[in-house]
């Protein structure tokens, strides 16, 4: 089953600290929820597992998650992960997401157009409400990259262009265990309304 994703979440921060988050593979994996790096095959290659939980489906995805590319001129990146569990079901996303700069130079937009193939029991779902689980991750995961950019210092004065490595450090950092972890009972209140909203429609 595929799912197209293709999302625009306005983020107050400035467009420097935002691509400082994005093109650090770190801190991007770190801030899915759900998501815990486990070995770092290179600075643009790891290898971590996923745990997601919707309704009665549970699975622990182990996978790689790989940079493709990084484009300085455009704040734009292109990575892709795929990852599978024990039980048979499998997962892979190809992503290019962008930080676009507005009237505003105190905020800035994160784009992200995605393709996802879920293979397995989260199939079962079907691929509407398998969007909505994608728009909610996708979503959470957005918080946290706005929580890790506003954390960075300010560029100009040593700050988030000066030294990339720290900063991804401290954007890492800014993200409490809490926010990391998939808010899978929201998901599944969101499949039950779902299910009944199906429900009803079809004995109308």
């Amino acid at each position: 089953m595929e799912v197209k994703v293709d999302k625009r979440y306005p983020i107050e921060v400035d467009p420097a600290r935002a691509w400082v988050v994005l093109k650090d593979l770190r801190s991007v994996a770190v801030g899915m929820p759900g998501a815990d790096l486990t070995e770092e095959v290179d600075p643009a290659h790891f290898r971590g597992k996923v745990k997601l939980k919707v309704g009665p489906a549970t699975a622990d995805f182990d996978g790689n998650v790989e940079m493709l590319e990084v484009d300085e001129s455009r704040r734009q990146i292109h990575l892709n992960a795929r990852g599978a569990d024990k039980g048979g079901s499998s997962a892979a996303m190809d992503l290019t997401a962008l930080i676009e700069a507005t009237e505003n130079p105190a905020a800035c937009v994160l784009v992200g157009r995605a393709d996802v193939i879920v293979n397995g029991k989260f199939a079962q779902f079907g691929g509407r409400m398998m969007g909505q689980v994608s728009d909610m991750v996708l979503g959470q995961f957005a918080g946290n990259f706005a929580a890790a950019a506003a954390a960075l210092p300010m560029p100009g004065a040593g700050g988030a262009t000066a030294a990339p490595v720290a900063d991804a450090a401290a954007a890492q950092a800014a993200l409490s265990d809490k926010n990391r972890e998939l808010n899978a009972f929201a998901m599944f209140w969101q499949l039950v309304k779902n299910w009944f909203a199906g429900l009803f429609g079809k004995g109308a």
